[in-house]
Formats: C-alpha cells, sequence, structure tokens
C-alpha cells in the first residue's frame, strides 16, 4: 500500500474515530445488544431496527479507542438498507480482511480497517461492533465479549 493512500485511510479511520456516524440511541430499534472488549475498554451497546428482513437503521451507543467506534461508525454506514443475508457475506468478508488480509469488492470504506491484521489485538477492536450487531439481529440476551471471539 502507497503511503498517500495509507494517510488517506488514516485520516479516514480518525475522523470516524472523533465523530462517529449514528452515534446515539435508536428510539425505533427493535434489535439491542451489547459488546465489551476488555483488553481495550471498548464498550458498545448496538440498536438496529429491522423490518421484512432489511436492517432499516443502525445506531450505536459506547465509548472505546479510534479503532473500534471508526468500525461502528462505518459499519453503521454499509450495512443500512442491507438483507440479513447481505450482511452475513459483508461481515464474512470484512473478517476476512482483518484476519487473513484477503480483501473484496463488497466492502467498500470498510476496506480502510484492513491494516488492523498487523495489529492482532486491534482486530478485536475492529470486529467487536460487527459481533454486537450479530448479537442483536439473534436477539442473544447475554453481552458480547472478545474474548470469547475467534
Amino acid at each position: 500500500m502507497s503511503a498517500e493512500l495509507r494517510e488517506l485511510y488514516q485520516e479516514l479511520i480518525i475522523d470516524h474515530g472523533r465523530h462517529p456516524r449514528n452515534f446515539g440511541a435508536l428510539a425505533e430499534a427493535n434489535h439491542h445488544a451489547q459488546g465489551y472488549n476488555p483488553l481495550c475498554g471498548d464498550k458498545i451497546i448496538m440498536h438496529v431496527q429491522q423490518v421484512n428482513g432489511v436492517v432499516e437503521h443502525i445506531q450505536f451507543e459506547g465509548a472505546g479507542c479510534a479503532i473500534s467506534m471508526a468500525s461502528a461508525s462505518l459499519m453503521s454506514e454499509a450495512l443500512r438498507g442491507k438483507t440479513i443475508k447481505e450482511i452475513e457475506a459483508i461481515f464474512s468478508a470484512f473478517h476476512q480482511l482483518v484476519t487473513e488480509g484477503q480483501s473484496s469488492d463488497k466492502l467498500g470504506k470498510l476496506a480502510v480497517l484492513g491494516g488492523v491484521r498487523e495489529f492482532p489485538v486491534r482486530v478485536k477492536c475492529a470486529t467487536l461492533a460487527w459481533h454486537t450487531l450479530n448479537a442483536a439481529l439473534a436477539n442473544e440476551p447475554q453481552s458480547v465479549s472478545t474474548e470469547d471471539m475467534k
């Protein structure tokens, strides 16, 4: 990756980390879940409004490092209007990107988080929101912990 591209990616992550999109409670949400990363201290509450198998809105609350906030922010933008099947495919592609370095054209802006692969501890920061979203969609009552993730 070129130095210019890496700098652009870092700027996008910093922007979404400092000014997360879709941050806050969602009154219309019909799915909720909490996630926690004890290694970094990231805490996320995911709120999802799903209608007829389509995610109409995703919002989140919480606090954490720039990577976890940027990942939740970028994810919330990328998945709005997607079906559960589409979300599963995007999650799989994202997980392969941050764990194995395999890129996919399905990811769009989410590809900026591919660099976390170089820092294994940061992979949990980047995937916390995703696992929390999966728990919300599955109506899992217990909090998600990165200590239980692969």
